[in-house]
């Protein structure tokens, strides 16, 4: 079975495809998507961290999460490499809108277990989310280096997706889980229905 095939099956479960206007945009702007790529890697390493150290009592978190704090780590580096090579520079961190808003939808309370899955989830999504951006990057902009570099990373947030949604599964019961995965993923389309179409955004 070939990769995209598998990624079908396992993750391109969003509910709403990216607007195709949005990579068309993004092409023209890549300066600024390098900038927002940067920093959303450096928010995704922070976030694994975050969950590592808030559910210190769970092992598989730290087992699971501190290769992808890694691999996320080593993102940063390399979107900062093409910023380099190109005489871009670095800039400030941007709003981040759709995490904002996929914050908001995280419920409170509960056990510990369900607190982490909540947080799993959404994790989850942003990974999905990027993987569909990074696919239509790498088949769509001229750069050829670019093209590749966002063809690997496409490989590897569909990986931490799947690492998110079984760690989910494997903490919490999953029935609960796959049921609160398609409350978050209807959500998620409705945030992506109505949030404006930005080409210097990643998200």
């Amino acid at each position: 079975m070939s990769w995209e095939e598998s990624t079908k099956q396992k993750m391109l479960h969003l509910q709403l495809p990216t607007d195709p206007r949005w990579v068309d945009i993004a092409a023209m702007n890549i300066e600024d998507i390098l900038v927002d790529h940067a920093y959303c890697e450096q928010k995704a390493a922070s976030s694994c961290i975050s969950l590592i150290v808030n559910f210190f009592d769970f092992k598989e978190v730290t087992e699971v999460l501190t290769p992808v704090v890694a691999e996320e780590w080593g993102h940063f580096e390399r979107v900062i490499e093409h910023l380099n090579k190109r005489n871009y520079t670095l800039g400030k961190p941007r709003k981040d809108e759709y995490v904002i808003k996929l914050l908001d939808f995280i419920k409170k309370g509960g056990s510990r277990e369900q607190q982490l899955t909540e947080h799993l989830l959404m994790n989850a999504l942003i990974e999905a989310r990027s993987c569909e951006r990074f696919k239509l990057l790498s088949q769509q902009i001229n750069d050829v280096e670019l093209k590749k570099f966002y063809y690997e990373l496409m490989i590897s947030e569909a990986g931490h997706y799947v690492n998110f949604i079984e760690l989910a599964r494997k903490i919490y019961d999953k029935e609960k889980v796959n049921a609160r995965w398609q409350e978050w993923l209807a959500f998620e389309s409705e945030i992506i229905k109505n949030l404006e179409i930005r080409g210097d955004r990643m998200h």
